[in-house]
Order: C-alpha cells, then structure tokens, then sequence
C-alpha cells in the first residue's frame, strides 16, 4: 500500500563500509547537505570519513534511510531500527531485490525525494518470538528453524492457531514473506507469491515425507513450531540473526511491524545523473 509523503528535514545513511561505498556515502551526504537537509552517518562508514557516526538504532530522527550496499545491508539496517522508518537501497553490488535505485539514477531520485515527490510502500514482516520474552529483529524475508547439526534431521510440530497441523522429520522449516518468497523459501522448492498477497509461506526443507509440500497460509494465522526431539535448533533471521533453541523452548510465528520502502517511478530514471561520476 503506497503511503503519501513529505521532503524529508533528516537523512540516514548506512553502508557496507567497502571503498566504494565510503566514495558514495560521501557524495550523497554532500549532495544532501548542501539541500539544507541534516544528514546522520553510520558509525562504522562514519569513521571511515573521520566524521561524526551515529549508531542506527539511534536514527530515530531521520525521515528517511539511505542504505548503499545491497540487500544484506538493507536487512541488518532494518534489524537494529527501533521503528519503521522508510529505507531506500543504492544498489552497490549484484542482484538486489530489495534496493530500488541503481547508482546513476540516485541524485535524479534523491532530488524527487527531497522536494517531497516519492511514494512509501509496506511490506510484510514476520515477528518471532520464543517463548514470548526476547525480543527478536522482525523478519523480511525469512525465519528459518534448523538442526544446529548437519545430518541430523529435527523432529518437530507445525501448529497453526494452536491446532497442530504436521508433524515432521527434516532438516528444517522456511516461515516467509512474499518479499522472501524470492529467496531461500524459493530454493527450498516453495512458491513465488506477489509482494501484494497477505500471506506466509510455510517450507519444510528437505522433510523425509513425500507428502510433505510447501503451504501458503494467510498472514493472520499464528504458527507455532514444537520441537519433538531431544536435539537443539537454530533459528535464522534473514540469514543476519542467529539463535539457539532449546527443546523446551516455543517458537510462534505471527504477523509483524511492515517495512517501509521508498518507491520511485520508472520514468523518473531516464535522466542520467552526472554528479556520481
């Protein structure tokens, strides 16, 4: 659902830290301080420049986050934020499905952006939780429970709204969004379903049951995992947060906080920027 917005009085800006990176971290702080707009640096990128950092989690301020990297970087900014604030990613690297703007479109984007012509998309998170105390970074594309021991298979419990659902033995299970519907869940043999879909994709990975298949449930329902064995799990958020989980402990999957994308319009990228080069 695209949201209205507003030129933007605080700017964030967090990279990965390698070279080029740092180059464009630099230009774009210019560009945007020069517009009058507070810019706040990551720490780590901030040291680099010799100038103030500010840890992510404390961007409460910032109306906007610039992430330059690629989607690893746009999913651990996401889990140190505090509150949803609108992210748009600077492709750095390779793939990006995640990162919306590619490097020679980003000043003819951020000049959109700053007179308030852009748009900001939800997107479907999951919230995890473990026997409902610690507090655990939402997940964007998955949430992954695993055997802590390679070729050892987990016996577990799926229960959905607290009537269970399947009992099976495998390598593990892939809770997804659409968003993450791309990604491992993808590779593990589960569907791709439309980031406009309100669902969760549920995929056993490697189950020893043939009749065991992957599952779209809508994201309202509540999916619990029981461990049914005496085998310690992993849980994996995003491929960035790791977890272990005892046999007594209960994981419970539900519907989570949405992340915020910035969105542009194709035709506003066929304008090359010079400043970049």
């Amino acid at each position: 659902m695209a949201m209205p917005s507003s030129p933007p009085r605080c700017i964030g800006i967090v990279s990965r830290g390698r070279p080029d990176d740092i180059l464009a971290v630099k230009k774009l702080s210019d560009f945007i301080s020069e517009r009058g707009v507070e810019v706040l640096i990551g720490e780590d990128t901030a040291r680099k420049l010799n100038v103030k950092g500010t840890k992510i989690e404390d961007m409460d301020d910032a109306n906007l986050i610039i992430c330059v990297g690629g989607d690893g970087t746009i999913l651990r900014t996401l889990h140190f934020l505090r509150q949803p604030i609108p992210i748009l990613g600077v492709n750095m690297g390779g793939l990006g499905f995640l990162t919306e703007v590619q490097p020679s479109d980003v000043f003819v984007v951020l000049e959109k952006i700053l007179a308030g012509n852009y748009e900001v998309e939800e997107e479907e998170r999951l919230s995890v939780s473990i026997s409902a105390k610690e507090r655990i970074p939402f997940a964007m594309n998955e949430a992954v429970v695993i055997t802590s021991k390679p070729g050892k298979m987990l016996h577990f419990a799926i229960l959905i709204n607290g009537e269970e659902f399947e009992r099976l033995r495998a390598d593990g299970v892939i809770f997804a969004t659409p968003t993450g519907s791309t990604a491992y869940a993808m590779s593990a043999g589960g569907p791709i379903v439309d980031t406009s879909v309100k669902a969760m994709i549920v995929v056993p990975i490697a189950p020893f049951k043939l009749s065991a298949r992957p599952l779209v449930l809508d994201i309202e329902k509540k999916v619990s995992v029981e461990l049914l064995s005496e085998k310690d799990a992993l849980l994996v958020i995003d491929g960035q947060f790791y977890r272990n989980v005892a046999t007594n402990e209960h994981i419970e999957i539900t519907r989570g906080e949405p992340a915020l994308f910035v969105r542009v319009r194709p035709h506003l990228l066929k304008v090359k920027e010079k400043l970049w080069h």
